[in-house]
This record gives C-alpha cells, structure tokens and sequence, in this order.
C-alpha cells in the first residue's frame, strides 16, 4: 500500500504508533525527526499518489480541533472537527485535498488521547457538542491499521449529549461491528447514484457496497447519517436520485437516519484548478459553474435549488423527515 513508512523519532514507542505498526507487516519504517520536516515540502503531484505514496506516523501539534464553518452540519449546537489524519487513499475527482496541501502522502496521528483532552475541555462549555472525523482523511478506510475508534467509543458513552460522527465512503466496518451502538455516535456515508460514483469516486467502493454496509450497520443497531454531497448534475438527475433512494431505504430502517445532508460539488479556487489539470477530459467540466456567494465555484443558484428541491421532495415522498433533511454549505 506504501512505498515507504516513516515514523517520527520520539512517537516509537508510543502504543498507538505500535499499533500501526504491528498493522503494516513487512514494511519496516524508516526514523525521522518532525514530519513537518518532510512532508509536502517539496511539491508532489496528486496523482503520483497511484504509484508513490508514503505514509508519515506522526504526533499531531498546535490546533487539534476546530470549529467548522457555517451550515456543515444538522442542528444548533456547535459542530467540531478533529484532525486524527491527513489525506487519503480514494482519489474522487471532486476532492479537495487535491488542491489543500502540497502532497498526497498520507500522514496518521497518534495522539489520540490529546485530542480527547480537547473533547473533554470544549463539552465542559458546549455539552452538546459535535465532533466530526472525516474532514481530511476518510474515518473507517485504514481503520484495520490504525484502530482508534474504542479510545472515542469510551469518551462518547461518558459523554452521552456530546454526539460523534464518523463519516466515510469506505465499507471497511469490521472495527465499528466489534462496538456497543451508542445513541450519539453516527456513522454516516456519502452517496452518490451508481453511474455518477463509477465515473467520478475512483477507488473507492461501489454505491450498491455502500448500501450494503449500511445495511449491516443497520441490522446491528448503529445510527446512521447519509450525505447526497456533492450532487452532480445530469440530464437523469431526477431518476437517478429516486433510484438511490429507493435502494437506500430497500436496505436502511429509516428510524436509525438521523440526517440527510444534501450539497453540490464545489471548489475554490484553487482547487478547481488542481481538478482540471489532475482531470481534464472529466465531465466535472461540464458545469455550468459560476462563483458563488462564499467565493467557491459552484452551480447557480437557480440550478442549485432545483436539485436540491428535487432530492428533497424525493426524501419526503419516501418517508423521511423534513426535520432530517438540512442543505450542507449552503
């Protein structure tokens, strides 16, 4: 999976960075000082991820969870982010880590029980707080190698108002089968129909194995969270949706979703760029896009709302709550 493994100097010793190593068998991992020395500071590009990427194992410094932005998530209470990794083995055309840092190499913290300390400070203030994994690196795709996720199943159960969410593309759920299903922990996949996901989430799994992990995650108790974001536009846009829904809720007991985020593919600026240089004879081009409100490119606004309004009149004619429907980043 790697080409090379490198490990900071002062982590070795450290029971998660063991962990991961244990994990990575046969790969001996070359001793560093900072990461930060040494990842991204000279460019590489995105694609070269397909024959070349390295992973880094590193302690996580300076600011280790964040706030969102406006409209990220469900609901009036704060929402977070944590940083447990950077980067990602998928490569959607749309992602935007293509144009965020200057590599693709992956990089895993181990710091876990910094980052709980974080959680425990920020729900002193905000009880109801949040807590989002998955915003620079899928949250369940290495999951068999790093295997944190009971450190934040405890922290959750002692934290019943606080809410966790894992949100992913991968059907790697093994790890999360092995645990208690807690009431505020949600793991929650992005969905797109079939023919869109083949044609732009490369290397990741099908949407039908999405559905599927869903089901089982279903059929053992989980609460479940769905992203239709980013929504592509095509002249089957409508059919393709109610196909998706139908299938989805053929499969998902409709009491344990708990969201439905709907949102377009968008960019920056600078990430439309890296998109099409990285991909340019994609259909992502078709657009037509135009710069929107936040300075991101995007849909205009009058298309934006008749895809949205289509998926949600889709939502609600199939049984789901408009109380669980919410517009992501808009």
């Amino acid at each position: 999976m790697f080409s090379k493994v490198l490990i900071e100097k002062d982590i070795l010793d450290h029971p998660n960075a063991q962990k991961i190593l244990s994990n990575l068998k046969n790969q001996e991992p070359i001793i560093i000082d900072d990461f930060q020395n040494y990842w991204g500071k000279v460019k590489k590009p995105y694609l070269q991820k397909r024959e070349n990427l390295n992973l880094f194992i590193a302690k996580k410094k300076g600011q280790l969870i964040k706030q969102t932005p406006d409209a990220y998530g469900s609901g009036k209470a704060p929402h977070f982010y944590f940083i447990h990794a950077y980067n990602c083995i998928y490569e959607c055309e749309y992602c935007f880590l293509q144009g965020y840092f200057n590599t693709p190499d992956m990089v895993f913290f181990v710091n876990h029980e910094d980052i709980i300390k974080e959680m425990e400070e920020i729900t002193k203030i905000h009880p109801e707080a949040w807590f989002h994994a998955g915003e620079f690196s899928d949250s369940l795709a290495l999951n068999h190698i790093t295997d944190e996720l009971d450190l934040y199943w405890d922290f959750f159960e002692k934290h019943p108002q606080a809410k966790l969410e894992l949100r992913t593309k991968s059907v790697n759920i093994k790890n999360v089968l092995k645990l208690r299903p807690l009431e505020n922990t949600l793991v929650t996949f992005s969905l797109s129909p079939q023919n869109i996901s083949k044609e732009f989430d490369l290397k990741t799994p099908s949407t039908k194995a999405r559905i599927n992990a869903l089901s089982k995650l279903s059929d053992s108790g989980f609460q479940l969270g769905i992203h239709l974001d980013p929504m592509i536009y095509s002249s089957s846009f409508k059919d393709e949706y109610e196909e998706l829904i139908n299938n989805l809720l053929e499969n998902v007991k409709k009491e344990q979703i708990q969201y439905v985020s709907l949102g377009v593919v968008r960019y920056t600026k600078d990430v439309y760029k890296e998109v099409r240089n990285n991909y340019p004879d994609s259909n992502l081009h078709a657009g037509p896009y135009i710069k929107s409100f936040d300075e991101k490119i995007r849909y205009s606004k009058p298309t934006r709302n008749w895809m949205f309004n289509t998926v949600k009149d889709l939502l609600l004619s199939s049984g789901i709550k408009e109380e669980k429907i919410y517009l992501c980043m808009e």
